[in-house]
């Protein structure tokens, strides 16, 4: 008998733990809905705090890098680390910095209820884009998110931070 009352009961916690592991408290769904409505209307900043470089070790960023969004500009400021094979003629000119008005926006969510944000700058005369091919942000409900940068000169550099909103 006692057997049986034991698999029931592990049975039972086992049940119950599954069923809620996928529900959100009301201050988790609060945050999901503010970040649906950041990304929607185009007016975020993605904060970096960890840069991952293709070569060499991650490592953490003091406050001030970011990535301003908004329906009619895109700003970075953003550090470099990693090869380039083609460096600037002025050397305060290194990093991702940029800021440009003429750009595709590509947003879809992914499969965990996310997004996916494809970012392509049209302006290649403008100092520190003329390498950059793309930017790629992966941003989950609770605004935790990954940046993707493409350049042409460069290696590949990767980002971690969080967004929020962009105040005015």
């Amino acid at each position: 008998m006692k057997p049986l009352f034991k698999s029931l009961l592990i049975l039972a916690l086992a049940v119950s733990c599954l069923s809620g592991a996928g529900a959100q408290t009301p201050k988790q769904a609060a945050k999901a809905q503010a970040v649906k409505n950041i990304v929607n209307n185009m007016n975020f900043v993605f904060q970096a705090n960890y840069v991952n470089p293709q070569r060499g070790s991650a490592r953490s960023l003091d406050y001030g890098y970011d990535l301003l969004v908004s329906k009619d500009t895109i700003i970075a400021y953003l550090p470099y680390f990693g090869r380039a094979y083609a460096a600037p003629a002025d050397p305060t000119e290194g990093g991702i910095k940029f800021k440009t008005t003429h750009f595709d926006y590509k947003a879809k969510t992914n499969k965990k209820g996310g997004w996916d944000i494809l970012i392509v700058p049209k302006d290649k005369n403008i100092t520190g884009m003329r390498d950059v091919q793309s930017l790629r942000l992966s941003i989950t409900t609770n605004g935790y998110a990954s940046l993707n940068v493409t350049s042409i000169n460069r290696d590949p550099i990767s980002f971690d931070g969080y967004i929020e909103e962009r105040k005015k």
